[in-house]
């Protein structure tokens, strides 16, 4: 069994050795950095500034007559939001809900909003190299929030935007 000095100092040995990218990397032209997310089966990604936090699924509280979409209202440290089954919003198609449930929480007019993401894959960049054509790519509801597909190891990313989303007036009236 190893000292907990040991231990130590592999991780600060690990640490140094791994490079996130050198600032001329990150502020490179033409690269996109955001939060990678996967909703029914698609591969999706939002911008930072466009997430609050990422949370696990708060308890709920029903709301009579609501859309069926809005899974209900949450206090999330004193603060009422409420939360909504994306894919339902999105696809029809209610979300199989678990305990592993995510659920980003998102800048709107009148306050923040919760909506619910399947799988939470964090952080993704992309450049301009890696974009392709969005037309066969986006479909049915996802084609008003999604600007630009990009293909990254095989597997293709559509940008949404929760900015959009957000001022959608359908999703503003039920979700105010």
């Amino acid at each position: 069994m190893r000292s907990p000095f040991l231990i130590l100092a592999d991780y600060e040995q690990r640490s140094l050795a791994h490079v996130a990218g050198l600032p001329e990397q990150l502020d490179a032209p033409g690269l996109w950095r955001g939060v990678a997310y996967r909703v029914g089966r698609h591969r999706l990604a939002s911008g930072f500034d466009e997430v609050v936090e990422i949370l696990s699924l708060p308890a709920l509280t029903h709301v009579p007559g609501a859309q069926p979409w809005l899974l209900g209202i949450a206090n999330i440290r004193g603060n009422l939001l409420p939360v909504v089954d994306l894919k339902q919003f999105l696809e029809g198609e209610r979300t199989v809900l678990h305990e592993r449930q995510r659920v980003l929480v998102v800048r709107q007019p009148g306050g923040n909003v919760a909506v619910t993401i399947d799988e939470l894959y964090g952080q993704r960049s992309f450049v301009e190299a890696q974009a392709i054509d969005a037309g066969g790519w986006v479909e049915g509801r996802y084609a008003h929030f999604i600007d630009r597909v990009y293909r990254l190891n095989g597997q293709d990313w559509g940008v949404f935007s929760l900015d959009r989303l957000s001022r959608t007036p359908e999703f503003r009236q039920a979700a105010a």
